[in-house]
Protein backbone atom coordinates (compact mmCIF):
# COMPACT_ATOMS: atom_id res chain seq x y z
CA UNK A 1 0.00 0.00 0.00
CA UNK A 2 2.39 2.46 0.92
CA UNK A 3 4.71 1.91 -2.30
CA UNK A 4 1.59 2.38 -4.54
CA UNK A 5 1.54 5.60 -2.27
CA UNK A 6 4.65 6.33 -3.17
CA UNK A 7 4.80 5.40 -6.98
CA UNK A 8 1.33 7.71 -7.39
CA UNK A 9 2.96 10.53 -5.95
CA UNK A 10 5.80 10.53 -8.27
CA UNK A 11 3.91 9.74 -11.74
CA UNK A 12 1.89 12.80 -10.21
CA UNK A 13 5.49 14.53 -10.16
CA UNK A 14 6.93 13.63 -13.10
CA UNK A 15 3.20 14.97 -14.96
CA UNK A 16 3.34 17.99 -13.11
CA UNK A 17 7.04 18.92 -14.18
CA UNK A 18 6.48 17.55 -18.14
CA UNK A 19 3.22 20.05 -17.28
CA UNK A 20 5.41 23.01 -16.04
CA UNK A 21 7.76 22.63 -18.96
CA UNK A 22 5.59 22.05 -21.90
CA UNK A 23 2.74 24.94 -20.73
CA UNK A 24 5.07 28.28 -21.65
CA UNK A 25 5.95 26.58 -25.20
CA UNK A 26 2.35 25.60 -26.06
CA UNK A 27 1.31 29.14 -24.68
CA UNK A 28 3.83 31.86 -26.14
CA UNK A 29 4.08 29.63 -29.76
CA UNK A 30 0.39 31.27 -30.96
CA UNK A 31 2.09 34.87 -29.23
CA UNK A 32 5.50 34.00 -30.70
CA UNK A 33 5.53 37.32 -33.11
CA UNK A 34 3.38 39.29 -31.09
CA UNK A 35 6.46 42.06 -30.02
CA UNK A 36 7.16 42.38 -33.73
CA UNK A 37 4.12 43.09 -34.68
CA UNK A 38 3.71 45.44 -31.94
CA UNK A 39 7.00 47.08 -33.35
CA UNK A 40 5.71 47.85 -36.70
CA UNK A 41 2.06 48.11 -36.16
CA UNK A 42 3.29 51.30 -33.89
CA UNK A 43 6.22 53.52 -35.48
CA UNK A 44 5.55 56.35 -32.43
CA UNK A 45 2.95 58.33 -30.93
CA UNK A 46 0.71 59.56 -34.08
CA UNK A 47 -2.09 62.41 -34.54
CA UNK A 48 -4.38 61.96 -37.01
CA UNK A 49 -5.11 63.98 -40.30
CA UNK A 50 -7.01 64.19 -43.39
CA UNK A 51 -4.40 62.54 -44.93
CA UNK A 52 -3.83 59.84 -42.97
CA UNK A 53 -2.19 59.40 -39.13
CA UNK A 54 1.15 61.30 -38.88
CA UNK A 55 3.89 59.71 -36.49
CA UNK A 56 7.01 61.33 -34.90
CA UNK A 57 9.16 59.18 -38.18
CA UNK A 58 6.39 61.30 -40.40
CA UNK A 59 7.22 64.47 -39.10
CA UNK A 60 10.97 64.02 -38.50
CA UNK A 61 10.97 63.12 -42.65
CA UNK A 62 9.40 66.24 -43.54
CA UNK A 63 11.80 68.40 -41.40
CA UNK A 64 14.59 66.69 -42.18
CA UNK A 65 14.31 66.79 -46.49
CA UNK A 66 14.07 70.63 -45.46
CA UNK A 67 17.43 70.66 -43.65
CA UNK A 68 19.25 68.44 -46.60
CA UNK A 69 18.07 71.25 -49.39
CA UNK A 70 18.99 74.15 -46.49
CA UNK A 71 22.78 72.91 -47.12
CA UNK A 72 22.54 71.56 -50.34
CA UNK A 73 21.71 73.73 -52.05
CA UNK A 74 24.22 76.73 -51.29
CA UNK A 75 26.50 73.12 -52.07
CA UNK A 76 25.52 73.56 -55.36
CA UNK A 77 25.48 76.97 -56.14
CA UNK A 78 29.21 76.58 -54.70
CA UNK A 79 29.89 73.94 -57.03
CA UNK A 80 28.66 75.74 -60.10
CA UNK A 81 30.15 78.99 -59.19
CA UNK A 82 33.99 77.13 -59.00
CA UNK A 83 32.79 74.36 -61.70
CA UNK A 84 36.28 72.61 -61.24
CA UNK A 85 34.86 69.82 -63.80
CA UNK A 86 31.57 69.58 -65.85
CA UNK A 87 31.25 66.75 -63.84
CA UNK A 88 31.44 68.91 -60.53
CA UNK A 89 29.22 71.83 -62.20
CA UNK A 90 26.79 68.92 -63.29
CA UNK A 91 26.54 67.56 -59.77
CA UNK A 92 25.94 71.12 -58.51
CA UNK A 93 23.07 72.25 -61.16
CA UNK A 94 21.41 68.67 -60.18
CA UNK A 95 21.38 69.72 -56.48
CA UNK A 96 20.12 73.21 -56.76
CA UNK A 97 17.30 72.29 -59.15
CA UNK A 98 16.01 69.02 -57.08
CA UNK A 99 16.09 70.85 -53.69
CA UNK A 100 14.42 73.74 -54.83
CA UNK A 101 11.71 71.69 -56.68
CA UNK A 102 11.48 69.68 -53.39
CA UNK A 103 11.92 72.92 -51.30
CA UNK A 104 8.18 73.92 -52.63
CA UNK A 105 6.82 70.47 -52.38
CA UNK A 106 7.76 70.15 -48.28
CA UNK A 107 6.59 73.65 -47.72
CA UNK A 108 3.49 72.69 -49.03
CA UNK A 109 3.11 69.73 -47.21
CA UNK A 110 4.19 71.03 -43.90
CA UNK A 111 1.59 74.09 -44.09
CA UNK A 112 -0.93 71.21 -44.62
CA UNK A 113 0.20 69.00 -41.75
CA UNK A 114 1.14 71.93 -39.28
CA UNK A 115 4.48 70.99 -38.87
CA UNK A 116 7.09 73.77 -37.93
CA UNK A 117 10.19 73.67 -40.59
CA UNK A 118 13.66 74.86 -39.91
CA UNK A 119 14.91 77.88 -41.36
CA UNK A 120 19.02 77.07 -41.47
CA UNK A 121 21.10 74.19 -41.70
CA UNK A 122 21.97 72.37 -38.22
CA UNK A 123 25.30 72.89 -36.65
CA UNK A 124 26.58 69.90 -38.18
CA UNK A 125 25.39 70.97 -41.97
CA UNK A 126 27.12 74.12 -41.70
CA UNK A 127 30.35 72.60 -40.47
CA UNK A 128 30.27 70.63 -44.01
CA UNK A 129 29.67 73.86 -46.28
CA UNK A 130 32.84 75.56 -44.20
CA UNK A 131 34.78 72.44 -44.90
CA UNK A 132 33.98 73.14 -48.91
CA UNK A 133 34.68 76.63 -48.70
CA UNK A 134 38.04 75.81 -46.95
CA UNK A 135 38.67 73.07 -49.26
CA UNK A 136 40.18 74.12 -53.19
CA UNK A 137 41.11 72.04 -56.35
CA UNK A 138 41.18 68.53 -55.98
CA UNK A 139 40.54 68.23 -51.98
CA UNK A 140 37.58 70.28 -53.12
CA UNK A 141 36.23 67.90 -55.65
CA UNK A 142 36.86 65.02 -53.67
CA UNK A 143 35.52 66.46 -50.25
CA UNK A 144 32.41 68.21 -52.42
CA UNK A 145 31.14 64.06 -54.33
CA UNK A 146 32.02 62.03 -51.26
CA UNK A 147 30.49 64.24 -48.30
CA UNK A 148 27.57 64.93 -50.67
CA UNK A 149 27.16 61.48 -51.52
CA UNK A 150 27.70 60.08 -47.89
CA UNK A 151 24.55 62.41 -46.60
CA UNK A 152 22.59 61.22 -49.66
CA UNK A 153 23.10 57.72 -48.74
CA UNK A 154 21.96 57.91 -45.47
CA UNK A 155 18.25 59.82 -46.37
CA UNK A 156 18.29 57.46 -49.31
CA UNK A 157 18.16 54.83 -46.82
CA UNK A 158 15.78 56.71 -44.25
CA UNK A 159 13.20 57.48 -47.31
CA UNK A 160 12.63 53.81 -47.92
CA UNK A 161 12.21 53.45 -44.64
CA UNK A 162 9.25 55.91 -44.01
CA UNK A 163 8.29 54.82 -47.41
CA UNK A 164 6.93 51.45 -46.85
CA UNK A 165 5.74 52.14 -43.44
CA UNK A 166 3.93 55.13 -43.18
CA UNK A 167 0.27 55.28 -43.78
CA UNK A 168 -0.12 59.18 -44.64
CA UNK A 169 -0.92 60.09 -48.01
CA UNK A 170 0.87 63.36 -48.18
CA UNK A 171 4.16 62.08 -46.71
CA UNK A 172 4.01 59.05 -48.91
CA UNK A 173 3.62 61.45 -52.02
CA UNK A 174 6.77 63.58 -50.68
CA UNK A 175 8.87 60.59 -49.63
CA UNK A 176 8.35 58.98 -53.14
CA UNK A 177 8.97 62.63 -55.17
CA UNK A 178 12.37 62.61 -52.89
CA UNK A 179 13.22 59.54 -53.21
CA UNK A 180 13.44 60.11 -57.79
CA UNK A 181 15.84 63.31 -56.31
CA UNK A 182 18.06 61.70 -54.48
CA UNK A 183 18.52 58.63 -56.45
CA UNK A 184 19.41 61.28 -58.91
CA UNK A 185 21.52 63.02 -57.09
CA UNK A 186 23.48 60.12 -56.45
CA UNK A 187 23.78 59.29 -59.52
CA UNK A 188 25.39 62.68 -60.56
CA UNK A 189 27.95 62.40 -57.70
CA UNK A 190 29.17 59.26 -58.65
CA UNK A 191 29.30 60.49 -62.22
CA UNK A 192 32.09 63.11 -61.05
CA UNK A 193 34.23 60.29 -60.73
CA UNK A 194 35.49 60.79 -56.86
CA UNK A 195 33.53 59.02 -54.75
CA UNK A 196 35.54 56.16 -52.98
CA UNK A 197 33.06 53.57 -52.63
CA UNK A 198 35.21 51.77 -50.29
CA UNK A 199 35.17 54.09 -47.73
CA UNK A 200 31.30 54.87 -48.12
CA UNK A 201 30.74 51.06 -47.67
CA UNK A 202 33.63 50.44 -44.44
CA UNK A 203 30.88 53.63 -42.96
CA UNK A 204 27.30 52.25 -43.79
CA UNK A 205 28.39 48.99 -42.09
CA UNK A 206 29.82 50.72 -39.12
CA UNK A 207 26.81 52.99 -38.58
CA UNK A 208 23.72 51.80 -40.17
CA UNK A 209 21.43 54.50 -41.26
CA UNK A 210 18.26 55.38 -38.68
CA UNK A 211 15.76 57.40 -38.80
CA UNK A 212 16.76 60.16 -36.38
CA UNK A 213 13.53 61.42 -34.39
CA UNK A 214 12.61 64.34 -32.41
CA UNK A 215 14.34 66.98 -34.06
CA UNK A 216 14.84 70.18 -32.30
CA UNK A 217 12.17 72.92 -32.95
CA UNK A 218 12.75 75.68 -35.40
Amino acid sequence: MRRSIVTMFMVLAIVGTIGSLAYPVFYSYPHRFDAVKAAIADPGPAVNTPWGPLTVADRDLVVRVELEGLWEIPAGRQAVKLAPTKAIKEAGDHLVAGHTDLDKRVRSVAADLAIALPTQPTAEQQGWLAELSAAQGDDYRREFANLLRDEHGRIFQALAQVRSSTRNTLVRELATATNRTELDHISVLEKTGYVDFDAIAHEATASPAAIPTGFPSP
